[in-house]
């Protein structure tokens, strides 16, 4: 179902009152927050025409609302900005990951240690003068290394690679985390990590690789085709932010980054974690959207 859009009013109007005529007039609705207003969708274009009449009619006073009477169908889940500490107390699972972040690159010494560094890699090594030699990824299974599918992703190779992915990880994850919750974007990271990972080991082999991003690619491309088909306040990203991270992922496909002397980037990391992210995004998003219907 394609939804309508009935109303934009500013976000300091209460709809409180005319959401419950909605309902009192079996008119199924939901509210979201975009550009600096909310906005009300309904279920076609007619029901959007009813729905301006009746806010008319509304603001002159001429529609009674019996307060008694509770909406029948939940709302949509407004996504409102809150203060850091409440952020945190509602984030779990995203300030888990970035703690997490935190601490391994304190053991790795942001992947100067190499003999911390190696706890952490896809493929375990040794370092025998200028050289690592890798281990195979079935000798590091067979010693029970599993965790090393997914550790990675936790480690970073300078200030700059870590603050940007914690930066990103923080402004996404916790939006996916509010709208689908804790075990959702607890989900969607390990499987993300887990794809960009072998991803990487399968186009590089047996290197040195890590980082947040493949990871950041998912939850990126999760909003915003979750965002495309069924709109969310809280996945309302603003103005260019998925635009400059397409233009970042071609950049560095292209070489440009590499070249400009940001290093290797892990290429097929960023491409498969957009790729499971944007597929996440659509089915669930179709989902919800079947199930709204």
């Amino acid at each position: 179902m394609k939804w309508s859009n009935a109303l934009r009013v500013p976000l300091d109007s209460n709809l409180a009152q005319f959401l419950q005529v909605l309902a009192q007039q079996g008119i199924g609705h939901r509210v979201t927050e975009e550009s600096g207003e909310q906005v009300l969708w309904v279920a076609s274009e007619a029901q959007a025409e009813q729905v301006r009449a009746l806010y008319q009619q509304f603001q002159t006073g001429q529609l009674t609302v019996y307060t008694s009477v509770e909406p029948t169908l939940r709302q949509d889940r407004a996504y409102q900005p809150l203060g850091f500490v409440q952020q945190l107390r509602h984030s779990p699972v995203t300030a888990a990951v970035l703690v997490a972040c935190l601490v391994v690159a304190l053991i790795t010494q942001l992947g100067d240690n190499l003999e911390t560094v190696r706890w952490f890699t896809f493929n375990d090594f040794n370092v025998q003068g200028d050289y690592a030699y890798f281990f195979t990824l079935e000798h590091s299974l067979e010693q029970g290394q599993w965790w090393r599918l997914w550790s990675p992703m936790l480690l970073h190779f300078g200030f700059l690679h870590l603050a940007m992915n914690m930066m990103w990880y923080w402004e996404l994850g916790r939006r996916i985390e509010y709208q689908q919750g804790r075990l959702f974007l607890l989900s969607l990271t390990l499987v993300s990590a887990l794809i960009s990972n072998v991803s990487q080991f399968i186009f590089s082999d047996a290197s040195l690789f890590g980082g947040l991003s493949g990871v950041l690619y998912a939850v990126l491309g999760h909003c915003w085709i979750y965002q495309r088909i069924y709109p969310q306040a809280s996945y309302a990203l603003p103005t260019g932010v998925v635009a400059m991270m397409l233009i970042w992922l071609l950049l560095c496909l292209f070489g440009v980054v590499t070249a400009l002397g940001f290093g290797q980037i892990a290429n097929a990391a960023h491409v498969s974690g957009l790729l499971i992210g944007c597929l996440s995004g659509g089915v669930f998003a179709l989902i919800a959207r079947h199930r709204a219907a």
